[in-house]
């Protein structure tokens, strides 16, 4: 379990925004993204999403046009998106001043490992805004999101130079959806959330996760959001 933090103020809070929580989702397998939509729809919440072209429940990726219409829907919500790299490329090392090593989850490179400039990964992180633009016509928003959270400052800093600000996670956002549901039940991790979330956390999640066997997301979500409600927070998003 990585524990990224953000650099600096995540974003604009909405004036009538006291207390903000930025609820965030990356994309995962998507098993749940449908679920977590509705809800937010539901609940009037706008959330920011950090994509990447990850392989689906329904044996597609993220970004084909099969999905589409779900990201579409997405934008006329009103929610801001971000980079999570093209193939879910995970930071391993740096290897020196200018060059980084990485290890890609999909794609042709899957599972191997790569050494990079900053140029190779600004088309990383470049590639799913493309593929944004040509599925939503909306660009992302000039934020993203290492995998695992695996950072160094010279990552960092290379997203920066193509035009990208970082974002992680606070520690009590760490919403544990990545966790096996055996040792971390949706109540436990409900009753967690609900205890140690504070204004100004950015918080983490994920559109579907293929290890745990009782979704977070169709046990916790709808009542985090309610109880984080009634205990006077309310919700903002992280962008421009």
């Amino acid at each position: 379990m990585a524990v990224c933090l953000s650099l600096g103020s995540p974003g604009f809070v909405q004036a009538s925004c006291l207390k903000p929580i930025y609820l965030t989702f990356d994309t995962g397998n998507m098993s749940v993204a449908k679920h977590v939509a509705d809800v937010l729809r539901k609940h009037g919440v706008r959330a920011t999403f950090f994509l990447s072209n990850e392989k689906t429940f329904r044996n597609d990726f993220a970004l084909d046009d099969s999905w589409q219409s779900f990201w579409q829907a997405l934008v006329q919500d009103g929610h801001k998106f971000g980079s999570h790299t093209w193939d879910h490329t995970y930071w391993q090392k740096d290897q020196s001043a200018e060059l980084v090593l990485v290890k890609s989850q999909f794609g042709l490179n899957a599972n191997r490992l790569e050494t990079v400039n900053a140029g190779q990964y600004c088309h990383m992180l470049k590639q799913v805004e493309q593929r944004f633009m040509e599925l939503t016509s909306r660009n992302l928003d000039p934020i993203w999101r290492a995998p695992g959270g695996k950072v160094s400052p010279q990552l960092i800093a290379m997203g920066t130079s193509c035009g990208f600000r970082h974002i992680g996670w606070s520690k009590a956002g760490f919403l544990g959806d990545e966790l096996s549901s055996e040792k971390f039940s949706n109540s436990t991790l409900l009753a967690n959330a609900l205890a140690n979330l504070r204004a100004g956390d950015i918080a983490m999640a994920h559109l579907g996760i293929w290890s745990r066997k009782d979704p977070w997301a169709l046990g916790v979500l709808e009542p985090l959001i309610i109880g984080l409600k009634e205990k006077g927070y309310c919700f903002a998003t992280i962008g421009k």
